[in-house]
């Protein structure tokens, strides 16, 4: 390999030339100026906190997973229990057979961000690896084995009877193919997408990274639908249309307090997703992003515009919802949210 190679095949090579690696602050730098402007007019850096009046902060952080997803009809999203620590292993067990799971399930923080600590639960060995790491409430979901993984973005003004939604992401979740040469290790190197979660992969797949793949078979690296973990975040925007916003509107206002998010969901095909018969995973409130943005090769200027209309949404909510009786959240209280936020979010 010359030396320009080893240099474009460098992690830090692949980051600089693909904006979507770059690091929040860079990214985001005009946007914070945006903020500051509009939490002067609003006279509170906590404005966001009244978009959703529903969720602890609008959503921004330190909201609890488990309770907003409890304020979905329960037809729309899989079946979810909170655990509560300290627990020990069989009583998780002993939990998981109580409510009718069966392995695989997915355990995922109460609060947390950006795929933290949401794994895959396959075995009970998992469970008690999982048990020495978590040290906050989690939450156990069904695995829903659904081909198709969006993230839908909704918005409606308080001031109307309708929503829309705005933003639609497909997530490609992270695989390889076999070629019947290359062993598993080579093809997760060759793929700029897999060589950036080269170690943690490297120590999921360490019994098979010399097995040679077959020709044309492809294995799933990860399937967890989140950028941070390898997910291919792609533009679905063209799937928008008045059946859609009609679709999510029904969803959006039987949610108390809900007016701006995510919904991260599951189905079998576009048609049910247009349908409604989906499994919503999480709803993220204003703390979430348009995340079609992420799409390889999408244009950094016209998703920092992006950007700036999300945040002048939040605003506008925000500002009619505190018209209605809504209130901004304390900053002592804001405080007090996001220090147990960053104290869930790490492992130390």
């Amino acid at each position: 390999m010359t030396l320009w190679e080893r240099i474009t095949r460098s992690n830090f090579f692949i980051k600089l030339t693909s904006w979507e690696y770059w690091p929040f602050g860079i990214v985001q730098f005009p946007l914070f100026i945006y903020y500051a402007w509009l939490s002067l007019r609003a006279r509170s850096f906590i404005f966001f906190s009244a978009s959703n009046p529903g969720i602890v902060m609008g959503g921004m952080f330190g909201e609890s997973k488990y309770e907003v997803l409890k304020k979905i009809p329960e037809q729309y999203t899989p079946k979810t229990i909170l655990v509560k620590r300290p627990t020990t292993k069989q009583e998780v067990v002993d939990m998981l057979s109580h409510h009718g799971f069966t392995l695989p399930v997915i355990f995922k923080p109460d609060i947390g961000e950006r795929g933290f600590m949401v794994k895959r639960i396959d075995s009970e060995q998992d469970i008690g690896n999982y048990l020495e790491q978590i040290k906050f409430d989690f939450v156990i979901q069904e695995l829903v084995d659904l081909p198709f993984e969006f993230g839908v973005f909704y918005v409606r003004f308080p001031y109307e009877r309708e929503g829309n939604v705005t933003s639609v992401v497909m997530k490609e979740m992270l695989s390889v193919t076999g070629d019947g040469i290359s062993t598993l290790q080579q093809l997760i190197l060759k793929k700029d997408r897999a060589k950036l979660q080269w170690e943690k992969l490297s120590l999921v797949f360490k019994d098979r990274l010399k097995e040679i793949i077959p020709h044309g078979k492809s294995i799933e690296l990860v399937s967890i639908g989140n950028h941070c973990l390898g997910t291919k975040f792609l533009d679905g925007t063209h799937l928008i249309n008045d059946s859609l916003s009609r679709t999510f509107d029904s969803v959006s206002q039987q949610i108390d307090g809900f007016y701006f998010g995510r919904f991260d969901l599951r189905c079998a095909s576009i048609e049910d997703l247009y349908a409604g018969n989906i499994q919503v995973l999480e709803l993220n409130g204003c703390g979430a992003e348009p995340a079609h943005i992420y799409h390889p090769g999408y244009p950094l200027p016209k998703a920092i515009r992006v950007l700036f209309n999300h945040w002048k949404n939040i605003f506008l909510i925000a500002q009619e919802n505190v018209k209605r009786g809504a209130s901004y959240t304390s900053l002592r209280d804001a405080k007090g949210y996001y220090k147990k936020f960053k104290t869930a979010t790490s492992l130390k």
